[in-house]
C-alpha cells in the first residue's frame, strides 16, 4: 500500500520503520529537514520536508494516490486539517491522532463528514492498556479476541511461581482449566511450545482462553491475586483522567497526587469522587499519609520518564500488588523493559502506534475471510489473529488434524456462535461462523487459508 506519515516524532518514526518492513509504500512529511534525513537513511521511505496540512505539501507527497494518511504530529489541529486535505485531495483513508478529549467527542460525531477512518487518542488507548492489566494484576499485558470472549494474558514466571520447572502435557494433565500457552519468550528467542516442553523462571508466556478459564487457571495454581480496591495515581495528566474516570466506573477508589495546583483544580471538577492531593510524589511522607503502603496499585504518570521509574521502584519496595509506571523515551523503555521492572513499564508512543499498525493490517487485509483483529506479541515478533470460518474457507468440517496445518503456528483458540469457548485439538472442527485465533512468528497471514501448508487442505 502507499501510505503517507505526516509528522517523524516517536509514533511517525515507529510507523515508519514497521510499515517500511512489510514492504509498504512509506513517504514521511516533516517541518524539520534533519528528522527527516535520519528516518530516511535508516529506512526505505521517501521524505517530504513542509507542513503536511498544506495543499502543495501533500501533493508533493503523493496523497492523491495514496491508500492510507497517518497524521501524528503533536498539534490536533493540523492532524485534523491534514486529513481533510488528503481526503480532499483523493485519499482512500486517513488517520488522525487526537489527543484532546473536547476535539475526540466532537470528532466522532463529525467523523464520517470529515472523512476519518480511524481518530486515535494516544493518552486514551495507553489509560485503557493500563487500566486491562490493573484489572487482572497477574498479568504484564491482557488482549482481547472475539468481542471479548477470549483473552491472551502475557505473564513472567519468577522463582517463587508455581509453573517453573513444569512440563506442559503435564500441567494440562492437573490443572482442568481449559487454557493454551501458545508462545515463550526465554533468554530473547521465541518458542511455540509443544506438549513436551519445559517451564523455567525467567520465561515470559502467552496465554489464551475465556476470561473465566484464565481465573480458574491462575486461581488452581495459586497464583491469582486479589482484584485491584485501590488505585494511588502521580501525576494529574490527560492518560490519569481516562484511566481514573475507567477505575472509577469499576469500582476502584482513586487517589491522584499532583504538585501543580491547577492541574489538581481541573482534574478534581472533572472527577469529583477521586481524592485529588496537592503535593511532591517524590516526598516520601507524603506517599505514607495517602497510603501507599496499603494501596492495591500504584500508576506513575509524571512527565519525566526518570521520576516514573523511580517512584514505581519505591512503591515495589513498599510490597505493592501491581505498579505501572509511564515511558516516553524509546530508550529508557529499552533500558528498564527486560529486567526486574519489566511487567511495570507502558509505553504510549509503542501503544499508539501498534494500534495504527493493527488497523492497517486488518485494512490491507479485510473481507469475510480476512484478518479481524491483531495483536502483536513477544515484543512484535509473534502475531496473534482472529479470522471469521466461512464455508468456502476449505477449512470446515474436518478434523484440524486432517487440514495440512503449517507446523510455524497454531490454533490458540475457537469461539463458537453460540459463545462457546473451545481450546483446539486435533479431532475438532472449524464451522461456519466460527472466530479462531492464530498465533504465529510470521507476518505473511493475511486470510484463514493461509494457515495450511500448500497442498494441505483437501476439498
Amino acid at each position: 500500500m502507499k501510505i503517507i506519515i505526516i509528522g517523524a516524532g516517536k509514533i511517525g518514526r515507529t510507523l515508519a520503520e514497521n510499515l517500511s518492513a512489510e514492504n509498504h509504500d512509506i513517504t514521511v512529511i516533516d517541518t524539520k529537514k534533519n528528522n527527516l534525513e535520519d528516518l530516511v537513511n535508516v529506512c526505505d521511505v521517501m521524505g517530504v520536508c513542509g507542513n503536511g496540512a498544506q495543499y502543495d505539501v501533500q501533493v508533493e507527497a503523493g496523497s492523491k494516490n495514496a491508500d492510507l494518511v497517518i497524521a501524528c504530529t503533536p498539534a490536533d489541529e493540523i492532524n485534523i486539517l491534514a486529513c481533510m486535505v488528503a481526503k480532499k485531495l483523493g485519499a482512500e483513508h486517513t488517520i488522525a491522532r487526537v489527543r484532546s478529549p473536547e476535539y475526540e467527542k466532537q470528532l466522532h460525531f463529525m467523523r464520517d463528514d470529515l472523512g476519518l477512518s480511524l481518530i486515535i487518542n494516544p493518552e486514551k488507548t495507553t489509560a485503557r492498556e493500563i487500566s486491562r492489566v490493573l484489572r487482572f494484576p497477574t498479568a504484564l499485558k491482557l488482549e482481547t479476541f472475539a468481542k471479548g470472549r477470549v483473552e491472551l494474558l502475557e505473564y513472567m514466571i519468577n522463582d517463587n511461581s508455581p509453573l517453573k520447572d513444569i512440563k506442559l502435557s503435564d500441567l494440562f494433565k492437573n490443572v482442568k482449566a481449559k487454557v493454551l500457552i501458545c508462545a515463550v519468550e526465554r533468554a530473547g528467542q521465541v518458542v511455540i511450545p509443544s506438549g513436551d516442553f519445559v517451564l523455567n523462571s525467567g520465561d515470559t508466556i502467552y496465554i489464551t482462553a475465556s476470561p473465566a478459564e484464565l481465573r480458574n487457571f491462575f486461581g488452581h495454581l495459586g497464583a491469582l491475586r486479589a482484584g485491584v480496591k485501590s488505585a494511588m495515581i502521580v501525576g494529574a495528566s490527560s492518560i490519569c483522567y481516562y484511566l481514573a474516570k475507567e477505575l472509577e466506573e469499576s469500582g476502584i477508589a482513586v487517589t491522584i497526587i499532583d504538585n501543580d495546583e491547577k492541574r489538581c483544580s481541573q482534574i478534581s471538577e472533572k472527577l469529583p469522587k477521586a481524592l485529588v492531593i496537592r503535593g511532591d510524589a517524590t516526598d516520601r511522607e507524603i506517599l505514607g499519609e495517602e497510603g501507599i503502603s496499603t494501596t492495591d496499585a500504584f500508576v506513575a504518570l509524571t512527565g519525566l520518564d526518570e521520576s516514573n521509574i523511580i517512584l514505581s521502584m519505591y512503591a515495589m519496595s513498599m510490597g505493592v500488588g501491581k505498579v505501572v509506571a509511564k515511558i516516553n523515551r524509546r530508550a529508557f523503555f529499552d533500558l528498564v523493559s527486560h529486567g526486574a521492572m519489566k511487567d511495570t513499564i507502558v509505553f504510549t508512543s509503542g501503544i499508539t502506534a501498534e494500534r495504527i499498525l493493527q488497523y492497517v493490517r486488518t485494512m490491507r487485509n479485510s473481507g469475510d475471510d480476512g484478518i479481524q483483529t491483531l495483536h502483536r506479541i513477544v515484543g512484535g515478533r509473534v502475531e496473534a489473529v482472529e479470522f471469521n470460518v466461512t464455508s468456502d474457507s476449505g477449512l470446515t468440517d474436518r478434523p484440524i488434524m486432517d487440514l495440512g496445518i503449517r507446523d510455524d503456528l497454531l490454533i490458540a483458540a475457537i469461539a463458537k456462535p453460540s459463545g462457546k469457548i473451545v481450546i483446539p485439538g486435533g479431532h475438532d472442527v472449524l464451522e461456519h461462523g466460527d472466530s479462531v485465533i492464530i498465533v504465529t512468528a510470521r507476518n505473511d497471514i493475511s486470510k484463514l487459508s493461509d494457515i495450511v501448508r500448500r497442498g494441505g487442505a483437501k476439498k
